[in-house]
C-alpha cells in the first residue's frame, strides 16, 4: 500500500460524487480553487457566489491581492508559500453543531473515530473520541454507529449521522481510501456540510479506481516543490512494468542516491541521515523490477542533469549501485561532473561490476566501486568522510569469483573486489600473475571433507 495525500478539493469532489447516504448534503461542488495565476473575472463568471460571498477583511488587503502577491510562511519548521485556497459558501451555524469524525486504515482493520465536540479546538481526538474497528471482510451499520459512536450525540441529529457515517464509510472501502477525516462536520436542520476535509487514497489501486478517480494529482508537501522531473519519473514508472521513483527533498544538496530496490533505498537515506547528512540529502528514489537498460539510463541523466545545475563548494557525492544504463548516463555527463566536482561510490554485485571499475578508468571521474563484500552502507561512511576509503587494486577477473570462499573460513572472504581508481598510484598496483594451464576437469580431484575447497562443474 502506497498512502498518498490528495488535495481538499479532489477529497469533496470524491464524496459528492459518490457518497451514497440519506443525508441531505448541501453545497455539493459549491468551491472556487484560488491560485496567483487566477482570472477573478473569468472566476466570478464561472462561480456568480462568489460575489455575495467574498468580501474585504477591515484593514486587511483585499482577498484578490491577498491571494495574488503570496508571501513566504513557516509551519512546523517548513518554510513554503501557500499557493492554492479553496473559496466557499460560508455556513452560518452553532458550536454545538459542530462534529468530528475520521476513518483511517490499520493492520487489523478500519477504525472510525466520532466526536460529538468539533471544531479548531477538538483537541487530542485519539483519547477524547469514541473508536469503532470494522475488521476485514466486515460491513458497517447504522445501529453499530448508534451504539459505539453516537452516545453522546444529540438525539434529533443521530439518524443523519448514522446514515452519514455509514454512507461515508462506503465511499472510503469503494474508493480505497487509507485516511479520510472531516472536522468540522456540520449538522443543521438544512442538512449536512463538509466544511474541512484531509484525506489520503492507496496509490497502488489507481488500475482498479481508475474510472472514479480520474487523473488524480498528489500535490507534494508543504515546504516542497512539485519538480517536473518527478512528473516526468513518474511517466516513466507509469509506462512501465518496473518502478521508477524520484523525489526531490533539496535540489542544492550534496548528498545524491541513485540506488537499486526499495529497500535498499530506504537503508541508504536512514544511514545518511543518522551520519549527519539530512539537511545535504539532495533526492529519494530507487530503480528495481528488471527496468531496461535505456529506462535505467533515462533515470539517471535525469538525476545527473538535477545534480549538476547548480555547483556546491564541497563538491557532491553519489552514492548508490549500478547497472549498464547507469554507466551510460555517467559518460555521457562526465564532463558536467568533473566540472561541479562530483564523487560516485558504488557498491554493486553481479558478473558485470567489472564494467564499473573499468569506468572510473575511462571517464577521470573520481569512482569507487566496491562489490558485496563491502556492507551495503558502508560507502555512505566514505562518501560523508567518517571511515577511509580503502585503495586497493582490483583483482583478476574470474567468473563468478564473488560466489567462492577459497580460505575455507565462514566468514566474510577478502576484500578482493574493491577498487578505488581516483585513489589508485601506479606503484600501488600488484603486476597481474600468469595464469596456469588449466587441466582437463577429469583430472580434477573431487573435494574431500573438510578440505574447505569446492569442486565447480558445468
Amino acid at each position: 500500500m502506497s498512502a498518498k495525500a490528495i488535495s481538499e478539493q479532489t477529497g469533496k469532489e470524491f464524496l459528492y460524487k459518490y457518497i451514497c447516504t440519506s443525508s441531505a448534503i448541501q453545497n455539493r461542488f459549491k468551491y472556487a480553487r484560488v491560485t496567483p495565476d487566477t482570472d477573478w473575472a473569468r472566476l466570478t463568471q464561472d462561480h456568480p457566489w462568489l460575489l455575495s460571498e467574498v468580501r474585504t477583511v477591515p484593514r486587511r488587503p483585499a482577498v484578490p491581492e491577498l491571494w495574488t502577491n503570496p508571501c513566504p510562511h513557516e509551519i512546523a519548521n517548513a518554510k513554503g508559500i501557500l499557493k492554492n485556497f479553496l473559496i466557499e459558501p460560508f455556513v452560518p451555524h452553532k458550536q454545538e453543531e459542530e462534529f468530528y469524525v475520521c476513518i483511517y486504515a490499520a493492520r487489523e482493520g478500519d477504525y472510525v473515530l466520532f466526536h460529538h465536540e468539533g471544531g479548531v479546538d477538538v483537541g487530542d481526538v485519539d483519547a477524547k473520541a469514541q473508536k469503532l474497528l470494522v475488521a476485514v471482510d466486515e460491513k458497517l451499520s447504522e445501529a453499530d454507529v448508534k451504539k459505539q459512536l453516537l452516545q453522546y450525540a444529540p438525539a434529533n441529529k443521530k439518524d443523519v449521522l448514522a446514515s452519514f457515517i455509514c454512507g461515508l464509510f462506503n465511499l472510503y472501502e469503494d474508493l480505497y481510501f487509507t485516511y479520510l477525516e472531516i472536522n468540522p462536520l456540520v449538522v443543521t436542520t438544512d442538512g449536512v456540510y463538509i466544511l474541512d476535509l484531509a484525506a489520503k487514497i492507496d496509490a497502488t489501486a489507481d488500475y482498479i479506481c481508475k474510472v472514479k478517480w480520474g487523473d488524480v494529482e498528489f500535490p507534494p508537501p508543504f515546504g516542497r516543490e512539485a519538480y517536473p522531473e518527478e512528473a516526468y519519473i513518474a511517466d516513466l514508472d507509469a509506462k512501465s512494468g518496473a518502478s521508477l521513483k524520484l523525489t526531490i527533498l533539496n535540489p542544492k544538496g550534496r548528498i545524491w542516491t541513485m540506488v537499486a530496490g526499495g529497500g535498499a533505498s530506504v537503508v541508504y537515506s536512514d544511514t545518511i541521515c543518522d551520519l549527519g547528512g539530512v539537511n545535504e540529502l539532495a533526492n529519494y528514489g530507487e530503480y528495481s523490477g528488471a527496468p531496461s537498460e535505456q529506462q535505467t539510463y533515462d533515470y539517471a541523466k535525469t538525476i545527473l542533469s538535477l545534480m549538476t545545475r547548480e555547483k556546491h563548494p564541497e563538491g557532491k557525492k553519489v552514492a548508490g549501485t549500478g547497472k549498464i544504463g547507469i554507466v551510460r548516463a555517467i559518460k555521457d555527463y562526465q564532463g558536467p561532473l568533473k566540472e561541479h566536482e562530483v564523487r560516485i561510490f558504488v557498491r554493486r554485485g553481479g558478473p558485470n561490476y567489472q564494467e564499473g571499475l573499468r569506468l572510473g578508468k575511462t571517464t577521470g571521474i573520481p569512482i569507487h566501486v566496491f562489490g558485496t563484500e563491502t556492507h551495503m552502507t558502508a560507502i555512505v561512511g566514505m562518501a560523508l568522510g567518517h571511515r577511509p576509503i580503502p585503495n586497493q587494486p582490483p583483482a583478476a577477473a574470474h567468473t563468478a569469483n564473488f560466489l567462492l570462499n577459497a580460505s575455507g573460513s565462514p566468514s566474510t572472504p577478502a576484500p578482493s573486489r574493491t577498487a578505488s581508481f581516483s585513489e589508485s598510484k601506479p606503484d600501488d598496483i600488484a603486476p597481474a600473475k600468469k595464469a596456469k594451464p588449466t587441466a582437463p576437469l577429469d583430472s580434477i580431484p573431487a573435494s574431500r571433507p573438510g578440505s574447505g575447497r569446492t569442486r565447480v562443474t558445468s
